[in-house]
Order: structure tokens, then C-alpha cells, then sequence
């Protein structure tokens, strides 16, 4: 018979079981509603060449965030497409899709990795899937098998050399017409521009005839009738006699023409000179005094201003050779000078205009893009280089993009290492460019790599190469040729196509042809597998932003040549 005792005691464990066990399933129940995770793929056998939707669908509650694998993580197949998360909401929850495009091009049974999506700060991930990537089968009974074409050459699509120079040729001739026809071209004359270069005594005569047609006397403005006659007078007596004479008063003025008559250098009569002085103080009696003589007199003091200037012309002497000559000189200094005037006025506008074209191509694509192109580049020559080459180096090779094939360069290995090791090593760079390319292919025939040592590896038994001690070896040949101040760093390198390597790089002081020190990047790639070694050096000068563009395109294109291993 059981005690109560005993019984109190299986009561208590059978309880505390229960309550245990509860709570677990509590927590799935809980669990496995707040997420739930599945994969599919859309086939499990595509052809080559076939894309592929794997799919990744999520059902979580709406305050989760959730990140979705990104870049290649699907290898050995390759990520094409990334497509846009579809998402349905059921009620206080999501449901989300995600797809992506995946390619092989080998034939095989691949599988696809386990990918982790995060869900808040929960780490889930889906199950790996099998998929069959088969080849396509050509039937030569129904299809037969043709010939390998020959190789033919293609055309290059058409450069558009030609509209960019239309362009400037449009541009050049527009800004040539303005500066022709702004600042080249004889202009018409004005009517006031032609009287201007009339000599002074038909100057004279023409204001004369103006004056009859101004309608002063008919209006009774006989002050500003008199203003005009005296001013005509005057003013040819400025340019011809006495050249005060605008600015003279009347009795300054007739007191210089007696002087000059009683000096023989003017072969004016005493009544011509009374005649103007006359009319002179007549005029002045008129604009100060307010005085109006009839129309009569006023008509009879023109006609005697008109007879005046023929006396006047009479009585000057002719002009002498040499003032001929200095006149004649004048005029060509005034014609030398307005040239050169018109010269500085177009060097100035083109100026104007090369700054102003500069100042807005340098906006829209930068100045030192701007600068590099008009005055030359190498890097950027480089860089725009339309014909970059992808090329294969070595055996097995290692595919590669450069702006310029990479040429050959020989190697000579001392006796003993020449049965050991096949080193084929091609390059490119010189002292016109600010960088250097290298590609070495180094196939190991004995357990000696350069620069470092082998390392037996306990579970293959096989000779690996250290990459490491490889690339301190490059790094001890920098100094050796004067390199100073190394800064190195290490970290793993994977290739578009998934090859593994290692990849140092920094920065040092490196010596140029001329011994000068230039501080410059440089990347050391090593790649191994078995007795095979292959590396990829580059260096560049620091500062050189297009030969960083470079240098990042072409880190990007490295691929490596998959092996089998020898047996």
C-alpha cells in the first residue's frame, strides 16, 4: 500500500513535468507563429544556361524588420537578378516573397546553400537544395554538324568623330561671325559721322545750310539763331586760326586775330576782322542783354559769316609738305590705333569666352576632368580607352580586363630553379603611365614555392604554398630596389567566380626612373592550388583618381582558370 507521503511526492513530480512540458510547447506554439520560413526553387533541373527562381518566403509579424540575402551567396551558382520583395499583409502580419535569378553555365549536380535571412535580431536559414544542371543534347541524325566558320572581320560601330567636330567647327565659325561683325566689320556711317570727317571749311558751309533750314527766324527764336552763327564761326576759326578760339571771349578772340595778322601768319583783312567782331558783340548783345535785332540784319550777318569763312580759307597759307606728311602720319597713327583697338577687344572676348566655356563644362563634368582632357592625361586616356582587352595569361591562366594588352616578359632563373619551377610573367607600364601591371604564373615542380615554404598539409598530404611568406618576398624585393615606408595589410580576395586568394595591399614610397620618391598603392593577389602559384601585382601613384578607376575595374574582372587536380 502507498504511503500519502509517496504519493504526495508523484503528485509533485508529475505536476512539475506537466508544467515543464507546457511551458516548451507554449514557447513553440509561440515560435513557430512569429515566423515562419520556406524555400523553393521553381525546377530541380534546368538546362545550361537556364535561369533558375529560387524563392524565399517569410511570414512574420508587421513590427519585424527582415533582411534578405544579398550578392553572390548562391555560389556555384551564380546570382543574375535580385527581384523585388513581394509582400501581402494577413492581418497584424506579413507575408513575405523573395525571389532570385540564378545561372550556371557548367553542366552537374549543384547545391544550393543554406541562406540566413534576419528577422529582428533572430538569425534564421533556409534549407540547402539540390539542382540538376543538365547539357544540351544535339541530335547529328536530324542536325547535322557544320564546319567552324571561319574568322571574319567585323566593323567597328561607327564613331561619332565626326559630329564632334561639326560641333566645333559650328561653334568656332558662330563665335568668328560675332567677332566679325561686332567688332571687324565697317560699320555704315551716320549722317553726323560723315559731316564729322568732312574738312573743316565744308564742315562750315553745311552748318550754314542747316542753319537756314533750323526755322529760328521764322519762329522768332533769334537767340539760339545767333548762338548757331556764332558757333559755326568759331568754331572754324578753332580748327583752322586759333584753336581757343570756342572758348575765348569775343574780345580775347579778335585781339589773337590781330595779333596774327600783324605776325604774318595770317593774311586776314582789318575789315574782315571788324566784320566778325561785329557780329560777335551783336550776337553777345543778344544771348545777354536780351537784344532783337530784325530778321532782316539777322539774314544779312549769315551772309557775312558766309563771305567771312571764304576770307578766312583765302587767307591761310597753304599747307607745306611736311605738314602734309604729318597730317597724312596722324591719320595713320588714329588708323594704327583703332586696329590694335579692335585686336584687344577680340583677344579680350575670346578670353572671355575660353573661361566662360571653361567655367561651365567644368561645372557639369568637374574641373580636373576638364583640365586632364584639354591638356592630356595618361591615366585618363587610359581609362576612356573604349578597347579594353580581356585576356587570358598563363597556363592554367588567369583571365583578366586591361586598358592595353599585357606583353611578355622574360625571366631569367638560375640553372637550378630552371628544372624546378615554370615562371611565365607578363606585364605592362612604363614612365609615361602612373602605374604597373603584373601577372605571374609560377608552376611548382619540386616542394620549394619562391619566396616563402611549403607547409604539409596532415589531411590531403599534399605541398601548399604559403601566400603569406609569398608576398613578404615581393615586399622585401620593394625594398631592395629603395622602396621606404611600407604600410601592409592583409585580407582574403574572392573573384567573381569564387576563387579564394589573398590579397596585400597599402601604400609606400616608391622610386621613379629619374630617383625621385613618389608615394604610390599597391595590391599583391596570391591564388594556389597544389604546386601552382599565381598572383596578380599592382601598383599606381597615390592621388591619381583615374588610375584608382582602373585599378578598381580591374580587380573586378580577375578570374581564375579551374584545374582538375593532378593526379
Amino acid at each position: 500500500m502507498v504511503s500519502y507521503e509517496s504519493r504526495n511526492r508523484n503528485y509533485k513530480t508529475i505536476k512539475h513535468r506537466t508544467a515543464v512540458l507546457s511551458l516548451c510547447i507554449a514557447l513553440y506554439s509561440v515560435f513557430s507563429f512569429a515566423q515562419k520560413i520556406s524555400s523553393t526553387i521553381d525546377s530541380t533541373s534546368i538546362k545550361i544556361g537556364q535561369e533558375l527562381i529560387f524563392s524565399i518566403e517569410v511570414e512574420t509579424d508587421t513590427s519585424s524588420l527582415v533582411v534578405f540575402p544579398e550578392g553572390q551567396t548562391f555560389l556555384p551558382l551564380e546570382m543574375i537578378e535580385s527581384y523585388n520583395v513581394d509582400a501581402t499583409k494577413l492581418g497584424d502580419r506579413f507575408k513575405l516573397i523573395k525571389k532570385y535569378g540564378l545561372i550556371q553555365f557548367d553542366s552537374g549536380t549543384y547545391t544550393i546553400p543554406r541562406q540566413k535571412i534576419l528577422i529582428g535580431d533572430f538569425e534564421a536559414f533556409t534549407d540547402s537544395l539540390k539542382v540538376e544542371v543538365r547539357s544540351i543534347e544535339v541530335d547529328t541524325t536530324k542536325q547535322p554538324l557544320y564546319n567552324i566558320k571561319p574568322i571574319i572581320e567585323v566593323d567597328k560601330s561607327p564613331s561619332k568623330w565626326w559630329l564632334y567636330f561639326l560641333i566645333i567647327i559650328l561653334s568656332l565659325a558662330i563665335v568668328g561671325f560675332l567677332l566679325y561683325w561686332f567688332i571687324w566689320r565697317e560699320k555704315p556711317l551716320t549722317e553726323d559721322e560723315k559731316v564729322a570727317l568732312l574738312p573743316p571749311y565744308e564742315r562750315a558751309k553745311l552748318a550754314l545750310v542747316e542753319l537756314d533750314k533750323s526755322g529760328y527766324l521764322q519762329n522768332e527764336e533769334i537767340k539760339e539763331y545767333y548762338s548757331e552763327l556764332t558757333g559755326i564761326i568759331r568754331k572754324y576759326l578753332d580748327e583752322k586760326v586759333y584753336d581757343h578760339a570756342l572758348e575765348s571771349t569775343t574780345e580775347e578772340l579778335i585781339n589773337r586775330l590781330h595779333l596774327l595778322k600783324d605776325g604774318n601768319q595770317i593774311d586776314i583783312s582789318k575789315e574782315d576782322i571788324k566784320n566778325i567782331d561785329t557780329i560777335l558783340r551783336r550776337a553777345d548783345l543778344v544771348k545777354f542783354a536780351k537784344s532783337k535785332p530784325d530778321k532782316e540784319l539777322a539774314v544779312m550777318d549769315r551772309n557775312t559769316i558766309d563771305m567771312e569763312i571764304d576770307h578766312v580759307k583765302e587767307a591761310l597759307p597753304e599747307p607745306t609738305e611736311e605738314e602734309l606728311l604729318a597730317d597724312l602720319k596722324y591719320q595713320e597713327e588714329l588708323e594704327e590705333k583703332k586696329r590694335k583697338r579692335k585686336i584687344v577687344i577680340t583677344i579680350a572676348a575670346s578670353v572671355l569666352i575660353l573661361i566662360a566655356t571653361y567655367i561651365g563644362f567644368g561645372m557639369y563634368f568637374g574641373f580636373k576632368y576638364v583640365k586632364d582632357t584639354i591638356f592630356g592625361d595618361s591615366s585618363l586616356e587610359l581609362l576612356e580607352e573604349k578597347d579594353w582587352v580581356t585576356s587570358e595569361y598563363g597556363a592554367p591562366g588567369v583571365i583578366i580586363t586591361t586598358p592595353k594588352v599585357l606583353e611578355r616578359k622574360s625571366i631569367n632563373l638560375p640553372d637550378d630553379l630552371k628544372t624546378q619551377m615554370q615562371v611565365a610573367t607578363f606585364g605592362y607600364g612604363n614612365a609615361s603611365t602612373n602605374f604597373d601591371i603584373a601577372v605571374i604564373s609560377t608552376k611548382m615542380a619540386s616542394t620549394e614555392p619562391p619566396g616563402g615554404n611549403e607547409q604539409k598539409d596532415p589531411k590531403e598530404g599534399e605541398n601548399k604554398i604559403d601566400l603569406i611568406q609569398v608576398a613578404e618576398g615581393h615586399l622585401k624585393s620593394f625594398e631592395s630596389q629603395g622602396t621606404k615606408n611600407i604600410i601592409t595589410k592583409n585580407e582574403q580576395f574572392i573573384t567573381p567566380n569564387g576563387q579564394e586568394g589573398l590579397k596585400t595591399y597599402g601604400t609606400a614610397d616608391f622610386v621613379t626612373e629619374t630617383g625621385k620618391e613618389e608615394r604610390g598603392n599597391y595590391v599583391i593577389l596570391g591564388f594556389t592550388t597544389q604546386n601552382l602559384l599565381q598572383e596578380v601585382i599592382l601598383v599606381w601613384k597615390v592621388g591619381d583618381v583615374y588610375a584608382d578607376q582602373i585599378m578598381e575595374r580591374i580587380l573586378n574582372s580577375i578570374e581564375l582558370i579551374k584545374i582538375e587536380d593532378e593526379e
